[in-house]
């Protein structure tokens, strides 16, 4: 007896800002990858099918993306990461002054 079939992988991209289309809010949308890979035995082989999609985080919608829309989405995602996280390095200027929970 041989067992086979398909397993769904959904992975999560990155996280945006975007107008939704369903509800015209700005809100976070997320970037998500579906991956169906046939299996073989329990033990997934090959990918049958790769999609794209957004879902808003406030009306709840779903709209799906070519692979290419994406790719651009999650780059610019990754910019704005990278970006942030120059930025973050700053030293924050300390009070001076006696410190009122030292003794």
């Amino acid at each position: 007896m041989i067992i086979f079939g398909t397993r769904g992988y959904l992975y999560q991209l990155a996280v945006l800002t975007l107008v939704c289309a369903g509800c015209g809010n700005p809100a976070a949308h997320t970037l998500r990858k579906r991956v169906t890979k046939f299996t073989l035995f329990f033990v997934p082989l090959f990918p049958v099918s790769v999609t794209y999609s957004t879902q808003c985080t406030f009306c709840a919608a779903q709209h799906r993306l070519p692979k290419e829309q994406a790719e651009q989405l999650h780059a610019q995602a990754q910019a704005m990461a990278g970006a942030q996280q120059g930025s973050g390095g700053r030293s924050v200027p300390q009070p001076q002054g006696r410190n009122p929970y030292q003794g």
